[in-house]
């Protein structure tokens, strides 16, 4: 009986050519993909932070008086008799706690998205805040208010955010090359 004798292979080393043309190759394939993510991550950055510390300055009278056209509260006292419309199915004496913990967050938040301060965490935070308050919208005036005014949609950008960015991070490293060995092809 003849025995065959099969060959060793030795690993081979990874050359600086082979990972450059990987890299151009992938950034060639997705490179506008990329672009895209990318612009879209400070599109909604911006507009988050936009929307709430807009809604914060207008809590202040940054927008005008009260009964102004580009006010919605004008001041501090009708946003706390707003926050008590609706947060309706709460005891009333917490509307003052709880205008002053939503200025707070909104403030905090808007600052940390739009300097992309910790921005996974401030992301997933901001889609909370958001689906929170438009529950209660929902409770108390029904579910067309929250949809009128894009709770949810803005709820949904924060989500995206906090999806991209984990994803982001997770894919940060190329893992189309293995070590010690050659690039694979991309699909």
């Amino acid at each position: 009986m003849n025995q065959t004798q099969i060959p060793q292979l030795e690993p081979q080393k990874t050359q600086p050519s082979q990972i450059t043309a990987a890299k151009s190759q992938r950034s060639v394939r997705y490179g506008s993909t990329s672009r895209l993510v990318c612009y879209s991550r400070v599109f909604a950055r911006l507009a988050l932070s936009a929307g709430f510390l807009a809604a914060v300055a207008d809590r202040f009278g940054f927008w005008g008086p009260h009964g102004s056209p580009n006010a919605s509260w004008g001041d501090f006292a009708h946003f706390i008799g707003y926050t008590a419309q609706v947060n309706s199915f709460l005891p009333a004496c917490w509307a003052p706690f709880l205008a002053l913990a939503a200025t707070v967050a909104e403030l905090v938040l808007g600052l940390a998205v739009l300097f992309g301060i910790w921005l996974r965490v401030t992301a997933a935070a901001s889609a909370i805040l958001l689906l929170t308050f438009g529950a209660a919208m929902a409770v108390s005036f029904g579910i067309k208010q929250p949809l009128n005014y894009s709770v949810f949609s803005a709820a949904a950008a924060a989500f995206l955010l906090f999806g991209a960015e984990w994803s982001g991070r997770a894919s940060a490293e190329p893992k189309n090359l293995e070590k010690g060995g050659k690039a694979k092809e991309l699909p």
